[in-house]
Parts: structure tokens; C-alpha cells; sequence
């Protein structure tokens, strides 16, 4: 199988700029000119909150709901649960195998199929749970564990335990995927994305819900913009349920990949797999800067410490990037969590046809049809570009190029 040179890239000229109007600091590692007018508008909101720090502006940012994805903000004895997402944990996971292109069949539907056929994509769930948990120990002990923490979760989600349950090691749709990639000396990688499911989503709304009713969020140019105060009993219950939520989601992907795992093992009895590369990207961390002890929410955006490891997908039939951070305490150590969006899901469903999708996928085994055409790669920021933009960012460690990809 042939697998695509990589492009040429050159390092962004003059990043990070300062935004105009914001009252907080804000550095971005993106030009005004190209972002959007309402997710400006919308990082100022957000700068203009008295508990803000900072924000930091990623390369892939776009309008999000309530705080701009691609946006790290930095806040002192507060959190906003809309800066994290509803998509609570959702992130990357990835394995290298000892498998080369050169061992891969001309064919990899069948592989695909066999992939679709153990792990739920879209709405779907397992029955009951995972059969993967029943057979790896490692993976039960987790699951145990974290499941006799549910009922201490949210009263609203109290009815919600089964179901979450029947998600772990789930897929989810949207830009969700599951991924056979080949990187530039045509070793193969496993690569996955997901997050929280449908749980994750719950707690967050909740949580978002109860912090626009409070007094000190009445006057808020963004009610979704709401905040919990450090010391309160709401915070403290929305931290322990989004760490929850943030262990759930890592839970769902380690499910997934033991699941992909065994199935390449199947097809390849001598395959052998590499330690994993793993990275959240809508989450809350307490880190330290300028001296100042800080809530970090990272909504679309990873964690890029000086040697840390990360992963930055593009889209289907674009590739993706494991990375090392430098450490730019400038970004807050973050880095772009993916290429982003350029236009919306409805936009890209009115611009681009499916014969659109046919030739933008070429040479990539991956569903063609209407309902994965807002993910067409042409809906995508241009990944190259978003990587020479964070040169100071992280480094590059493979490039990967897709070459099989599972949506829902």
C-alpha cells in the first residue's frame, strides 16, 4: 500500500499575537483575520470575566458553545464548566504496532467490518457491557472502581448507571473515530477518539444549569459563561463529578483499544504493540504559573509540557500528529488538541457533495456516505498549517497518515 509524502511546512511567522479588546490577557497562536468574528467576540467574553487569569488562543480555534474550542483559560478560585465542554474527558489514545504497510492486505474492508462489528459507533451501546470487561482484568478492577463512585455523582443522573455502563467502550459519532495509520517508515499505528458519551454530557449540563442560576453569574455578558467559586460547595461538587466523568471517559478509550487491539491480533497472530500515547483534551487541571495557583480548563486544546506526549488529529483521510511538548509556560504548556473546524456541520452538509467526499477520502477504507459528510476533511482547518502554527509549541514526533477509519 502506498501512503502519502508528507507536506512541506514552514514555521508561522509572528505568533502569538495579543487580541484586541480583551480585558484579560489573551495570546493566540492564530491571526484575527483568521478566526471567525463570533468565536473573537466570544474569547473576549470570556477574558472579560473577573475571575480570569488568562487565556490562551490555540491554532485550531472556532466557535464553540458558551467558551471557544481551541481555548485554554486560566482562572483564579473559579471554573466554568462551559470552558471545559459538555464532552467532559474526551480525548486521544494511540499505540504503534510492529506491523508495517507492507503487511497489510490491498482490501482492509473486511478489517473495518471486523472493527465495527465489536465496538458501537454512533447512538449504539453494548448490551449490558463490554465483553472486553468481563475478560480483562485490568480493565474490570477499573470499572468496578469507578462505577462504586456513581451513586455519589449528581442526584439528576442518579437513573443514568446503566446505560452508562452499557457505553464503556464505545465509539459515540460525530468527529469520534477509530483509525489504522501508517506513519512516515510505514509502521502502523492504532489511534482513537473519543470521550465521555452521553454521561459526561449529562453532568456537564447539569452542573452548567445550576451555575447560571447563581447569584454572582447574574450579570454575565454570556450566561453560559457561569462560574463556580472556589471554597463553595458547588464547586466542590462539580470537580468531583467531572473527575469522575474525565476517569470515565479515559475508561471508555482503554476498553476501546484493548477491543481494537484484539482484533488486529486476530487478523495478525504476530503482531506486537508499543506503550501507548494518551492525552485529554476537554478537561480541568490545577497547575501553577507565574507563581499564581491557577484552574486550568483545556476545552479543545492539550496539555504540551516539556516532554510530554500528545496526539493532533486531523480528519478523516488528513492524518494526524504525535507530538512532544516544549513546555511554553506562554500557552499555559498547551498545545492544539486537532486541525478544528473551518465551517459548520450544516454548512459543510450544504457545500460538499458526496462526490466531494469520494475524492477527499480517496485511498482511505472509510464509510462515503451522507452521514459523515459534515466530516469531509474540506470542513477542516488545513492540519499542516495548524502544526507549523505551535512550532513553539511542540515538536513534531511522527506524522501519520490514515489509512483505514471508523466513524459513527
Amino acid at each position: 500500500m502506498n501512503i502519502a509524502p508528507d507536506a512541506e511546512m514552514s514555521p508561522a511567522a509572528g505568533l502569538p499575537v495579543e487580541l484586541r479588546g480583551a480585558s484579560a490577557p489573551t495570546l493566540m497562536w492564530a491571526h484575527e483575520h483568521e478566526v471567525e468574528p463570533a468565536a473573537l467576540n466570544q474569547l473576549r467574553n470570556i477574558a472579560a470575566l473577573p475571575w480570569v487569569h488568562g487565556v490562551r488562543v490555540m491554532p485550531d480555534v472556532h466557535l464553540g458553545k458558551g467558551a471557544t474550542v481551541g481555548s485554554v483559560v486560566a482562572m483564579r478560585q473559579a471554573v466554568s464548566p462551559a470552558a471545559v465542554g459538555v464532552d467532559i474527558g474526551c480525548g486521544m489514545h494511540a499505540v504503534k504496532t510492529s506491523l508495517t504497510v507492507e503487511d497489510l492486505p490491498d482490501d482492509l474492508g473486511p478489517l473495518r467490518s471486523a472493527i465495527e462489528a465489536v465496538i458501537p459507533t454512533g447512538f449504539t451501546a453494548h448490551d449490558g457491557s463490554a465483553p472486553v470487561l468481563s475478560t480483562d482484568r485490568a480493565l474490570s478492577r477499573t470499572f468496578g472502581g469507578l462505577f462504586a463512585r456513581f451513586g455519589g455523582l449528581h442526584a439528576g443522573v442518579a437513573d443514568r448507571e446503566g446505560r452508562a455502563a452499557a457505553q464503556v467502550g464505545t465509539l459515540g459519532g460525530g468527529n469520534h473515530f477509530v483509525e489504522l495509520t501508517a506513519d512516515d517508515h510505514g509502521a502502523v499505528w492504532l489511534m482513537l477518539h473519543s470521550g465521555s458519551r452521553n454521561i459526561g454530557k449529562e453532568i456537564a449540563e447539569r452542573h452548567i444549569n445550576t451555575a447560571k442560576g447563581m447569584e454572582h453569574n447574574l450579570g454575565l455578558p454570556d450566561r453560559d459563561l457561569a462560574v463556580f467559586l472556589d471554597g463553595t460547595p458547588e464547586m466542590a461538587a462539580y470537580l468531583r463529578d467531572l473527575y469522575w466523568a474525565q476517569e470515565y471517559a479515559m475508561l471508555n478509550r482503554e476498553a476501546m483499544m484493548v477491543t481494537l487491539r484484539r482484533v488486529v491480533s486476530e487478523t495478525f497472530p504476530h503482531v506486537t504493540f508499543a506503550d501507548a500515547v494518551r492525552c485529554h483534551h476537554n478537561y480541568v487541571s490545577q497547575e501553577t504559573y507565574d507563581g499564581v495557583d491557577l484552574v486550568v480548563t483545556r476545552k479543545g486544546a492539550i496539555f504540551a509540557g516539556a516532554g510530554s506526549l500528545g496526539l493532533i488529529p486531523g480528519s478523516m483521510g488528513t492524518g494526524s500528529y504525535v507530538v512532544r511538548g516544549l513546555g511554553n509556560t506562554a500557552s499555559f504548556c498547551s498545545a492544539s488538541h486537532g486541525a478544528g473546524r473551518r465551517m459548520s456541520r450544516t454548512a459543510a452538509k450544504r457545500h460538499f457533495t458526496l462526490e466531494d467526499l469520494e475524492a477527499q477520502t480517496l485511498g482511505v477504507e472509510c464509510r462515503k456516505d451522507a452521514g459523515v459528510l459534515d466530516e469531509i476533511p474540506g470542513a477542516y482547518k488545513d492540519l499542516e498549517g495548524v502544526i507549523a502554527a505551535q512550532s513553539d509549541l511542540v515538536e513534531v514526533v511522527a506524522r501519520l497518515t490514515t489509512l483505514l477509519c471508523v466513524k459513527g
